[in-house]
Parts: structure tokens; sequence; C-alpha cells
């Protein structure tokens, strides 16, 4: 199992932020509308083909939305689409943004076993290579699934080579979160050695309770006051890497609706309208970097 390092990877949770410079990190999961887990139950993944696709469409809504800003970002492909749309991976990477992986099948890693996760892994990180030629060395779980009870997945993704990862949201959820986890980027040791850093979304403290902010369905559904408060607050507080995610499928209000129990379609339908002008606020008032820069000294050479 692997061993969580205390120290953060640029200071500690409690310090002050005063004279250092906030990162902005700017991360899409890459996947298609029917692909979620909220949808999961209604829509087998056997049946993923019969359904129109609307995710090349959203990822070059998004590309193009981030060129007039000049905003750089992580793109967490699925493998599936990356297999499917190899042609949107290359792009992206033309584009000037990093290529990273988001599973193959977009399950949850607390479903597999270590033997199954990593044969997703690899599956995926294959996909995305021959697309694009790209050696992958971020990870995001799907729905942040890499909770306490399936933390050994660290393990393995420092063994297959990956420099970081982003899958451990901390804070309390019915499906996925760690409560107690960390707040701020820290170091990862593997049991078989090596490792890597691990980037939480972003989440702000109040009265000891973390609370998530600036991404997916917290950015779309709560007010925009509330989002430009907390990363104020984080900034000036914190002082650490914050990051910001969202899917393609959130700035496309016109995508087919699909019979659900009412909290999935209200955490995934709520606000779609509103994603796009938030997205431009923040691409307006803040500089966006993809991980990779923060890693850079850490990142082996890859073959593009």
């Amino acid at each position: 199992m692997v061993s969580l390092i205390s120290e953060s990877l640029m200071s500690s949770q409690a310090s002050p932020s005063i004279g250092r410079p906030v990162h902005y990190v700017l991360s899409v999961d890459v996947e298609d509308y029917f692909q979620v887990e909220a949808f999961a139950k209604q829509i087998p993944r056997s049946e993923w083909d019969r359904y129109p696709s609307r995710v090349v469409a959203n990822t070059h809504r998004l590309l193009d939305l981030f060129d007039e800003f000049g905003a750089k970002g992580t793109y967490f492909m699925l493998g599936w689409v990356a297999n499917k749309f190899p042609a949107l991976v290359r792009e992206i990477h033309q584009r000037g943004h990093e290529v990273a992986c988001h599973s193959f099948w977009h399950r949850p890693v607390y479903s597999l076993t270590p033997e199954t996760f990593r044969e997703d892994l690899r599956q995926a990180c294959d996909a995305i290579g021959q697309a694009c030629g790209v050696r992958v060395v971020g990870y995001r779980a799907p729905s942040w699934s890499i909770v306490k009870s399936s933390l050994w997945a660290l393990d393995i993704l420092a063994e297959e080579g990956f420099v970081y990862d982003s899958s451990i949201f901390p804070i309390r959820h019915d499906l996925y979160g760690v409560p107690d986890g960390k707040r701020f980027p820290y170091r990862v040791n593997g049991a078989n050695g090596g490792g890597l850093t691990e980037f939480p979304p972003a989440t702000v403290r109040i009265r000891g309770t973390n609370f998530p902010s600036a991404g997916g369905g917290y950015l779309r559904i709560l007010p925009m006051w509330y989002t430009e408060w907390a990363l104020r607050r984080m900034a000036r507080e914190d002082g650490q890497a914050l990051v910001v995610y969202l899917h393609p499928w959130e700035v496309d209000p016109e995508q087919p609706r699909i019979a659900a129990p009412w909290k999935s379609r209200f955490r995934h339908y709520t606000n779609l309208a509103s994603m796009e002008p938030k997205l431009r606020h923040m691409l307006r008032t803040r500089r966006f970097q993809p991980f990779r820069e923060l890693v850079a000294d850490s990142v082996p050479g890859t073959c593009a």
C-alpha cells in the first residue's frame, strides 16, 4: 500500500501564501455525455456505439475557447474516445495542450481488481499513444474513484511510470472522496519504490470541512460569486496549485436527455447553459496552465 508523505509540493497546508505565485491548472476529462458514471445503469458500455457521439464537436468548442484566451490545459482522454477518434487526440496535442489518461472504459477504480485496473490503464495509454505518439505521464480516475479502499491504484500508477495523478477529491460525497485527504499537491511514495505527485481538485475549507469549488457540476450549479470567493480565498490563504476541471459535455445544452433517476439528471443537466459564460469569466481573469508545467523537471522525454 502506498505511503502518503506529509510534505506538500510547494509548502505545508497551513502556510501563508505571501510572496508565492498561485498556479491555476486547467483540466478537461474527455468523455461523451452517455459515458458518465451517473448513467452507467441506463447505458451499458456494450451499447456506447449506439448513441450519437458529440465529444468531438464539444471538445473543439473548448479548444477554440481556450485558444481565444491563450489558455493551455491538460486533457484527460478516455481510451475509448482516443481509439474511436484518434484525430481528436492529435489535434489536442498539436494545439499545445497536454494529453493524459482518464482510463479506457470509465469504470470506477474501486470496482476493479488491481490486475483489471492495470490492464485498463495500459489499454488506454496504448490508444492515446497510437493516436499522437506522446508518452502519457498523468492520470485521473473516472468519477474521482481513487478512495481509501482503492489507494493501491497509486502503487500501480507509479510502477507504470506515471509522474502525477489527480484522482483524490478531499471531500465527503455519496460516490467518492477522501474527506480527510490533503487539499494541495503532495508526494506519494510507491510500495515498490518510485512515486508520483498527487494534485487534488480545488476545495475551500470552511469551519473544519472541505467544500468543492471551481470544477464540473460545482462550477455549473453553484453561483459564480461563490467560485470567485473560494478561488480568492484559496489563493490568498493557501497559495498552492488550484485545479479546475470540466467535461466537454458541460458546454453542450442541446445534448440528448437520458431517462435516469432525478439525482443523476440534476447533477448532469443543471445549468449547462451557464458553463461557457463562467468559463469565459475565469479564462479572462486568470492565467491557466497544464499539469506538465508543474512537474516539468520529473517528466521523461516523449516521442512526439
